[in-house]
């Protein structure tokens, strides 16, 4: 296999690169038998014999001798064609009174593109059937009782022969044994299968089976259909009558014999890994992540599953977490199904085993194809060892590593709920502002990391049991939190009195050179407001400059606990008033909820931000950077992938390390040191969303020289 030095590819089940003796087959095609196989002259009829000798190829290779195999654009179109012919069969058997099934039924685990299929075709041909979901266990396999118990009234039974996101195989055998006595159609998804699996399809009484050849190191675009003999079949595409009339259109000969390259290296004993050592280089990569993530949990049971497939789920960490680390040591996986984990949401898989949500919300597969070598699985394994490294520095896992040290505001988010950290590294002491569920564990594992006291828990009432949360927390750090109990800010030890106003003196905790404190305002009770600012001096009652206020959901009605009432519009008014009376105009408002991903805002009327007027294509970053000197690169990728990655700087230009998650105190420096805010500032992270926020974020407040860099450094070092 050859494969960029540079990048270890580790998601196969989504595509594969081509094969160097598929890209050879198919240039010879382009170069030298580029015939149209329709054609009669002698250039056609080469182009029909390699198109031809590619099918007995994969005829012999999959036993399809009981039926017909036909070159398609890819799974997506088998799919569809082998959908749409089942049920217009149904609908010309029931038009003739016959008693047919009126039941579509597909495993709960399938490709996206069956579902929805069996949706559209119904729809489109308006027969009404009932579509429904074969349910799964915990390791993903069929339920077969429910199956046998819905056959009767079953149409089309839809199963795949092995998952594309968990590696689970399907239990053909027991399934076919079940359909033996019965007319339903089957279609069985052979993609993940092929050269994973034998699979005779001659030997099996499956009505429709179909290939995918960019899943086995041919090009994007070319697949295979296979129909069994009895099955009713309908062309999707007609026209030229290619295909002998199954399939219209000018085929693919490039791609075909580029698939069919592949499939002969499949019968010559060495391009492709016999299923031991492919089990063998799984359980190598299993110990390389084990080691990199203590306590991770598989989600599928390697026995049952395919010796190519890793999928797995690591407590406090999510999948895009883990998806930016890896992508940062140029170990690519990936998250789910590659048509569907663009999508900020849990695996449907993993969902439909009914796996914890926590568990599908922090899946991560990994995937190698099945002519990987040895070499390569020794390099990721490596790799995966230093992004365990990489966490346990920067305090995402536990580890003996000496972690880097933590300072200033730090927000944490689950879906739109936000925790925030305030942190001082001299002093070593933090504190913690409503602490989510979801992200006790994380802020746990995080302060034991740092050896940080912890000096409150605090909560502003806007998530659901905030003092229940508290109290778990403050209990997990017992040993680590200085009053053992929650006190109020007021009756901590430690407290000093702090003068916020001419005409106002309230209790503080002093963390450094900075202070911490709650304000408890006249129009707003049972709503308290957290302060973090600097002290002026050092004297008991000191002066202090508010930077933050923590001031939960007071600014924004869409989240409400049930124990407090929604403000109108005037009564938000009213507090803002009271608020910037005593902390100014300029403070930073830090939100329990970021629903609209705005990091954090002012008092002030903010200014919209154009995206598309201040993104900077990576192709221009040089002229940019050469018109806008001084220019200030931003790096706000997280510091676990700051630590792995390496990258060309422009000559000339700064980079600073601000993370997404401290982006508020990077805001903070920026709006006071550049009070002309003529520093041309530009945001980049990996793939262009985590600089597109920063970037608005800062152009709202104010900062017009501010830019990011379109599609991150996956184009910029492209």
């Amino acid at each position: 296999m050859s494969i960029s030095s540079r990048v270890i590819y580790l998601d196969s089940n989504a595509t594969t690169p081509v094969m160097p003796l598929a890209l050879e087959a198919a240039r010879a095609v382009m170069e030298d038998d580029y015939g149209n196989p329709s054609s009669v002259h002698s250039s056609g009829i080469q182009a029909k014999a390699v198109m031809e000798h590619a099918r007995k190829t994969a005829c012999e290779l999959l036993g399809s001798e009981n039926g017909k195999l036909l070159f398609v654009s890819g799974a997506t179109e088998g799919i569809q064609t082998a959908v749409f012919s089942a049920l217009l069969a149904l609908r010309d058997k029931l038009a003739k009174g016959e008693k047919v099934g009126t039941d579509l039924l597909y495993g709960a685990t399938e490709h996206k593109a069956v579902p929805e299929s069996l949706q559209h075709w119904n729809q489109v041909l308006g027969l009404n059937f009932n579509i429904i979901a074969i349910p799964v266990d915990h390791a993903g396999r069929h339920d077969l009782a429910f199956l046998k118990a819905h056959l009767a009234s079953a149409g089309l039974v839809c199963t795949m022969a092995a998952n594309n996101e968990t590696g689970i195989v399907t239990d053909l055998a027991g399934i076919e044994a079940l359909l033996k006595d019965h007319p339903t159609y089957w279609l069985v998804d052979g993609v993940q299968a092929l050269g994973k699996l034998p699979l005779k399809l001659s030997q099996h009484r499956i009505d429709y089976s179909l290939f995918s050849g960019h899943k086995l190191y041919a090009p994007k675009g070319i697949g295979l259909l296979y129909v069994h003999k009895d099955a009713p079949f309908t062309p999707l595409l007609a026209g030229g009558g290619q295909e002998g009339s199954l399939r219209s259109g000018t085929e693919n000969v490039s791609g075909i014999a580029a698939l069919g390259a592949v499939l002969e290296a499949l019968c010559d004993g060495h391009t492709f890994r016999e299923h031991a050592t492919l089990e063998k280089f799984r359980l190598q990569l299993l110990d390389a992540v084990k080691e990199a993530f203590p306590g991770l949990i598989l989600n599928a049971p390697l026995e049952q599953s395919l010796p190519t497939t890793l999928n797995f789920s690591v407590p406090g960490l999510t999948s895009k977490e883990l998806l930016d680390l890896f992508d940062a040591a140029d170990v690519r996986v990936s998250a789910g199904s590659a048509c569907s984990a663009a999508k900020a949401q849990p695996s449907f898989v993993l969902q439909a085993m009914a796996l914890p949500e926590w568990q599908a919300a922090s899946a991560v597969r990994m995937s190698f194809g099945p002519a990987v070598t040895a070499d390569y699985i020794e390099e990721a394994c490596r790799r995966i060892r230093v992004c365990g490294e990489a966490l346990r520095k920067t305090c995402m896992v536990t580890g003996d590593i000496e972690p880097l040290p933590a300072e200033g505001v730090i927000q944490l988010s689950f879906g739109a709920a936000c925790t925030w950290i305030v942190a001082d590294a001299a002093s070593k002491q933090c504190i913690v502002i409503d602490a989510l569920p979801e992200l006790i564990e994380r802020i746990t594992k995080y302060v034991r990391c740092q050896t940080y006291t912890v000096a409150a828990i605090v909560g502003t009432g806007s998530h659901p049991q905030q003092n229940q949360h508290n109290q778990a927390l403050a209990g997990l750090l017992a040993d680590a939190y200085k009053g053992k109990v929650l006190t109020p800010i007021a009756d901590h030890a430690g407290a000093v009195n702090l003068l916020l106003s001419p005409k106002l003196s309230i209790n503080g905790i002093a963390l450094g050179e900075k202070f911490f404190a709650q304000l408890d305002l006249s129009q707003s009770p049972n709503r308290p407001v957290f302060l973090f600012g600097e002290r002026v001096n050092d004297a008991k009652d000191a002066n202090v400059k508010t930077n933050f206020a923590f001031c939960g959901d007071l600014f924004d009605t869409r989240n409400q606990t049930e124990n407090i009432a929604p403000l109108s519009e005037q009564e938000i008014a009213a507090i803002k008033s009271e608020l910037k009376s005593f902390i100014g105009q300029n403070a930073l408002l830090c939100a329990a909820h970021d629903f609209d991903k705005r990091l954090v805002t002012m008092f002030d009327h903010e200014t919209e931000c154009c995206l598309e007027s201040v993104t900077v294509p990576s192709a221009n970053l040089r002229e940019f950077i050469s018109e806008h000197p001084g220019t200030i690169l931003v790096d706000v990728r997280e510091p676990y992938e700051q630590q792995l990655s390496h990258f060309d700087v422009p000559e000339g230009s700064e980079v600073l390390h601000v993370p997404l998650t401290r982006l508020a105190n990077g805001v903070e420096r920026w709006l006071k040191q550049n009070e002309a805010k003529t520093t041309p500032i530009l945001f980049f992270c990996r793939t262009g969303g985590r600089s597109s926020q920063a970037v608005q974020c800062l152009r709202r407040l104010g900062y017009e020289n501010a830019w990011h860099i379109a599609g991150g450094l996956a184009l910029w070092q492209h």
